[in-house]
C-alpha cells in the first residue's frame, strides 16, 4: 500500500469532477453564476463537473482569481474513481502540472533509466558506482535536476526520489557483482517517514538478492535542512538495514562542513568546486585539508569528486584521499567499462 505521495499518478481526463477543498460560499456561488455545473457543494467541498479540457481550464482561470486561491487545495477525478488514495493539490501544484504536463508524463509513466559512474580507489581500481538518473534511449530527453525541479513544485518529488532509487537498485542488480558499493542519491525532503517510506527501497534490495552492505544512500539537498534531527532519523534508519549513508556536495551550498560533523556520514564526498585546480589553489587546499581532518574525526571516508585531471588526482591522493570520481575516469554510462566487466569475469 501507498502513501499519497508516492501513489501512482492519475492522469487528468477531459471529462471528470473538480473538487475545491476550503471554498467559500461566495466562489460557490461565483461557480455557478459563471455557467459552471455545480454538482455539490458541502462541508466546504466543492464539486464541479467538466466535460472538455477547455471548461477545465476555464474553470481553473476562475479559481485563480479567487481571494482564497491560496489557501484551497484541489482534486481532479476522471470518468473512474482513483486507483489509490485521492490526491490533493495547491493551486500553484496544479499550474505547474498543467504548464510541465510532458514532464510530469515523464514522471507518472517512469520513463527514465539509470546510468552510473565510476569510483576508484587510490590505484585506480573501481570499488563502486554511482547511479544517476538519465532519460531512455529512445525516450523524450530531459534534464534531470529540471526534472526533479518540476517534481519538486508540483507534489510529486517522493514518487520521483522513490522511482528513481528503484530503478537503481534494479540496474545494479543486473549490472553488478556482489561487494561493489552502488551509490544512490536520495532527497531528505520526500521522506517523510523514514521507516515508512524507506520499506519499500529495502524491499526491493531484497527481492533483487542484494546486500545492503553493498549500498551507499547519499543525500543530496538543494534546499537548506531545516531539521537536522529528520535526517539523523534517515540515516540511522538507512544503517539498521545494514546500508551505508554519504553526505554529497561537502563544501558547497548547505553541505557545510557543520552539518558533516553533526551528521557523521560513512562516506563524505569533497564537492567537484573544491576539487577542480585544487592542486594550484591554496585556498582550495585549505578547505579541502579541513574537511580530511573533520571528516577523520568520525572515521568518515572521504572521496573527491568531479576529478578531471590527474595534477588534482595526485594532490588528492598525497593528503590521504583514498577514494575518487570523476571524468578522469570514467563518465556516466549505461553500463559499467569493459575493462572492469572482463576483471568481474562478467563480461
Amino acid at each position: 500500500m501507498n502513501c499519497i505521495h508516492c501513489s501512482p499518478i492519475e492522469p487528468i481526463e477531459d471529462k471528470g469532477i473538480l473538487k475545491i477543498r476550503s471554498a467559500s460560499p461566495s466562489l460557490a456561488s461565483a461557480v455557478q453564476a459563471s455557467g459552471f455545473k455545480l454538482t455539490s457543494f458541502q462541508e466546504e467541498v466543492c464539486e464541479i463537473s467538466y466535460n472538455t479540457r477547455e471548461q477545465l481550464l476555464n474553470v481553473m482561470k476562475l479559481i485563480e482569481s479567487a481571494e482564497e486561491a491560496a489557501l484551497l487545495t484541489i482534486s481532479i477525478i476522471g470518468t473512474e474513481p482513483p486507483s489509490e488514495l485521492e490526491r490533493w493539490m495547491s493551486l500553484s501544484q496544479l499550474q505547474v502540472r498543467f504548464s510541465n504536463h510532458s514532464l510530469i508524463d515523464i514522471i507518472a509513466n517512469k520513463e527514465f533509466c539509470s546510468y552510473m559512474q565510476p569510483i576508484v580507489d587510490y590505484s585506480e581500481q573501481i570499488v563502486g558506482f554511482e547511479f544517476l538518473l538519465r532519460p531512455l534511449p529512445q525516450g523524450t530527453p530531459f534534464q534531470p535536476h529540471i526534472l526533479f525541479e518540476v517534481a519538486r513544485q508540483s507534489g510529486f518529488h517522493s514518487f520521483l526520489d522513490r522511482a528513481a532509487r528503484i530503478s537503481a537498485i534494479e540496474s545494479s542488480a543486473r549490472l553488478l557483482p556482489h561487494g561493489i558499493k552502488r551509490f544512490i542519491n536520495f532527497l531528505p525532503s520526500s521522506i517523510y517517514d523514514p521507516q515508512y517510506c524507506l520499506t519499500h527501497t529495502f524491499e526491493a534490495i531484497e527481492q533483487q538478492g542484494l546486500r545492503p552492505e553493498d549500498f551507499v544512500f547519499e543525500v543530496v539537498e538543494t534546499e537548506e535542512i531545516g531539521d537536522i534531527s529528520h535526517l539523523i532519523r534517515i540515516f540511522a534508519e538507512c544503517r539498521s538495514h545494514g546500508a551505508l549513508v554519504a553526505l554529497d556536495d561537502v563544501g558547497a551550498g548547505y553541505s557545510t562542513v557543520e552539518l558533516m560533523s553533526s551528521l557523521q556520514p560513512d562516506y563524505v564526498k569533497i564537492d567537484r568546486g573544491l576539487i577542480s585546480f585544487c592542486d594550484l589553489d591554496a585556498s582550495k587546499q585549505e578547505a579541502v585539508k579541513e574537511i580530511i581532518e573533520r571528516a577523520g574525526a568520525f572515521g568518515g571516508k572521504v572521496l573527491a569528486e568531479g576529478i578531471e585531471r590527474r595534477e588534482e588526482f595526485k594532490f588528492c591522493r598525497e593528503l590521504g584521499i583514498r577514494l575518487a570520481q570523476g571524468y578522469l575516469f570514467g563518465k556516466p554510462a549505461a553500463t559499467p567499462p569493459i575493462h572492469f566487466l572482463h576483471a568481474a569475469g562478467m563480461s
